[in-house]
């Protein structure tokens, strides 16, 4: 049996405060922990989850102490893969803080996340064909392509109560047309079993991170 440290160390590319800059929480501040690795390698990814440093929790815990916002939202990377994961979220919680995850849903959330938002990558669908979260609070679907048909997958995969199609952003160009068209296409459907809504990253429009 591993015997987990007493003071574990996280792979942290950055820790900052800011507000929520897409989905349901748009302009919610918070603090992100963005942590290091991922079990995909998207081509259009705008996160460098490569590059981090290693912190120890008492040190994350420190760092979250100078700054104001009481929601601390979990991301990558992707978090669900960090070893002693549930001992940072417990500690989180301990301090009081409503926790949020990020991910992209190929592993279920832990029991201490508050709100979870997850992103399943439809370039990838063979892999959310065989494992893919069942609930979250929503879902976040980039067009990358056409993905009509992957979001009719997620919608029978994972009940949620929001869902959301964001642009693609490659070379700083987004496919805001592309995005709103499917968005149509999915809304259009007779009986469709959900409302699909568009979602943007506010925060780049603000010079915000």
């Amino acid at each position: 049996m591993v015997v987990e440290p007493v003071n574990p160390q996280y792979r942290i590319v950055e820790i900052f405060e800011s507000l929520q800059g897409e989905g349901y929480n748009t302009g919610m501040p918070a603090i992100f922990i963005r942590l290091g690795k991922c079990n995909l390698a998207c081509s259009w990814c705008d996160t460098d989850y490569l590059r981090f440093e290693l912190m120890s929790l008492q040190e994350i815990l420190g760092r979250l102490k100078s700054y104001s916002a009481r929601n601390v939202i979990i991301t990558g990377g992707e978090p669900t893969i960090q070893l002693y994961l549930n001992t940072l979220l417990n500690a989180l919680k301990a301090a009081g803080y409503y926790l949020c995850l990020e991910t992209n849903g190929l592993h279920p959330a832990p029991p201490q996340i508050d709100f979870v938002a997850t992103s399943p990558k439809a370039c990838y669908a063979a892999k959310y064909a065989q494992s893919c979260i069942a609930t979250a609070d929503e879902v976040r679907i980039v067009a990358d392509g056409d993905v009509l048909a992957f979001c009719e997958q997620m919608e029978c995969k994972i009940h949620a109560k929001h869902f959301y199609l964001s642009p693609c952003e490659q070379n700083g160009i987004m496919n805001i047309y592309d995005t709103i068209r499917q968005i149509g296409l999915l809304n259009s459907r007779p009986n469709a079993p959900v409302h699909w809504q568009l979602s943007v990253q506010t925060h780049k429009w603000a010079g915000i991170e």
